[in-house]
């Protein structure tokens, strides 16, 4: 990663922050985008602590114009870009019958026009650099989630588009890797959204029996190095995935009994 311009969307908290520090520490040049400008200097301050250079651009990748802007920063301060890292994401948890359509409008803006937007205005630099472009993804958008429609909706969207763009630029030399970390101990539960567009709070799962977010960062760090086309994290996602290819019907039942464990679950 030495020298290699690194852009992170979702830059202040959670696996973006991890991301940020774990591409910085391996020699990369990092641009950390959020919304959340006093985060965002936060994470700033522990790159700048950490000998790392790096750009902090606020925006909302909701908004396209912010996603054009963030990639003309980057190109304007490093002249190049080698990774685009689209992290920004938001959850939800509610009965779709019950969910107000807006919640999924938001999680679709965020999760798929986020990672389009970035990746389309980031595209001529990547190509240039047969560079990396990144989703981070979800188990969701392998397998729909009870209580999570706008979720998995908004992943198996984002999946679907950039396979896509994996075989579009097959002879390009451009890299494409879709990462799915499964339950991971970071603040999106306890940013998601419930049935009224409102944040649930605290979360429903305990974080302290997940992955971390630098364990994340590390493996998807490593993945890059390698290329990798997909990267699916935990015993428990790997699970899902295979046996949703094989038993779709017994993964549907795994599934809605796992999520009916949940504190407070809308299925009780």
């Amino acid at each position: 990663m030495k020298d290699k311009v690194v852009i992170i969307t979702g830059g202040s908290s959670g696996i973006g922050r991890a991301c940020a520090l774990a591409f910085g520490r391996a020699g990369g040049k990092i641009v950390i985008s959020a919304r959340n400008t006093q985060k965002l200097q936060e994470v700033g301050q522990e790159l700048q602590e950490a000998g790392v250079q790096y750009l902090a651009v606020a925006g909302d990748v909701s908004q396209e114009a912010d996603c054009r802007r963030l990639i003309e920063e980057t190109v304007a301060r490093f002249g190049r870009i080698d990774v685009m890292l689209n992290n920004a994401g938001i959850s939800m948890r509610a009965l779709f019958q019950d969910v107000d359509l807006d919640v999924i409008r938001q999680l679709m803006d965020i999760n798929f026009w986020g990672t389009v937007y970035c990746t389309k205005y980031a595209l001529p630099y990547l190509l240039q650099s047969k560079g990396s472009v990144i989703g981070v993804s979800s188990i969701a958008g392998y397998q729909g989630l009870p209580g999570r429609t706008g979720y998995s909706a908004s992943k198996f969207a984002m999946q679907g588009f950039l396979g896509s763009l994996r075989t579009e630029t097959l002879q390009q030399g451009l890299h494409v890797m879709i990462a799915c970390p499964g339950f991971t101990a970071s603040n999106i539960r306890n940013t998601a959204l419930s049935a009224d567009g409102s944040q649930q709070g605290e979360s429903p799962r305990d974080e302290s029996k997940m992955m971390s977010a630098e364990e994340v960062a590390d493996h998807i760090l490593a993945a890059t190095r390698k290329r990798k086309r997909e990267l699916v994290l935990t015993t428990q996602g790997k699970l899902a995935v295979l046996l949703g290819k094989f038993l779709p019907g017994l993964t549907d039942k795994l599934v809605y009994n796992q999520m009916k464990k949940e504190p407070n679950s809308p299925f009780k």
